[in-house]
């Protein structure tokens, strides 16, 4: 086991991150070189306080107004039980989607690497990669309580307004506004190609509810640790992919096979990843 006893906030996140995605402790504390012991009383400690952080970040950009903020705070004051259970069922509504790029030469096989001081840019402990991976594929999906869509290929090319809503929101989104009903609240991120007016009018037309989400948030949405997951599982293969077409079909074939309590671990953490971007005062989270 590792000499290192200094924990730092960052690290404390991440090894939340990954137990609530359903790892077990004794391997998260391999993964991160850390005593089970240590490991184990951060989760609980965690579990009691509801805290993952002490750092103040600088903040993101915010969603809604100072008297919003204290509306809801008031708000949430005055009715503690009932709107932490409200939460967690309004979260079970909520589909969370996203794009992502995988490559052949993206290291899925990721590890954190403790060194001497001063010690991390020596040769000996730089490998290259290349910026511009030379076979890619963007990907599309949502996951939610009890329930994913199907991984949908991007192909020939990067998404548009007019793709989005043919390719996704018609074939995909409306089947889980159809089978959730009027609680459905739709996740995206502020990608152009999600923002057009041609976007919010599909949307608006098939009575979906959009979930304001602040930009450059990554941290706060869960299915990027299912994109993470996703990727470790298509590098661990027996016969990892060597071309575009068994990349498209080990992607395909992982994502089934993803298990939901997976899917719905990540879901569910959606509570405690908004109180820790509280609690930072709106700072990047470590998820």
């Amino acid at each position: 086991m590792s000499s290192r006893h200094h924990i730092d906030d960052f690290m404390r996140g991440r090894i939340i991150g990954k137990i609530e995605e359903g790892r077990k402790i004794t391997d998260v504390a391999r993964e991160f070189d850390i005593s089970h012991s240590v490991v184990s009383r951060l989760w609980k400690s965690f579990k009691t306080t509801g805290m993952c952080s002490r750092r103040h970040g600088g903040g993101r950009v915010g969603s809604t107004t100072p008297a919003e903020d204290r509306y809801i705070a008031l708000s949430a004051k005055r009715n503690r039980r009932t709107t932490a259970q409200q939460t967690e069922q309004d979260w079970a509504c909520v589909l969370f989607s996203d794009e992502s790029r995988f490559s052949l030469s993206s290291d899925c096989r990721r590890q954190l690497i403790w060194r001497e001081s001063g010690t991390a840019y020596r040769p000996e402990n730089i490998q290259e990669k290349d910026r511009y991976p030379t076979c890619s594929n963007m990907v599309w999906a949502g996951i939610m309580i009890n329930g994913r869509t199907r991984l949908h290929v991007v192909a020939n090319g990067t998404m548009t307004g007019q793709r989005y809503i043919d390719e996704v929101l018609l074939p995909h989104v409306r089947l889980f506004r159809g089978a959730v009903g009027d609680k459905f609240v739709f996740m995206d991120d502020n990608a152009t190609c999600h923002r057009t007016l041609a976007v919010q009018d599909c949307l608006d037309s098939e009575g979906n509810q959009r979930l304001v989400w602040p930009a450059r948030s990554p941290d706060l949405n869960p299915i990027e640790n299912v994109w993470d997951a996703l990727g470790r599982q298509v590098a661990g293969r027996n016969y990892p992919p060597t071309n575009k077409n068994t990349l498209i079909r080990a992607l395909t074939e992982e994502w089934d096979k993803l298990p939901q309590q997976l899917l719905d671990n990540v879901v569910q953490s959606m509570v405690r990843r908004v109180e820790c971007c509280i609690t930072l005062h709106g700072g990047h989270i470590p998820y």
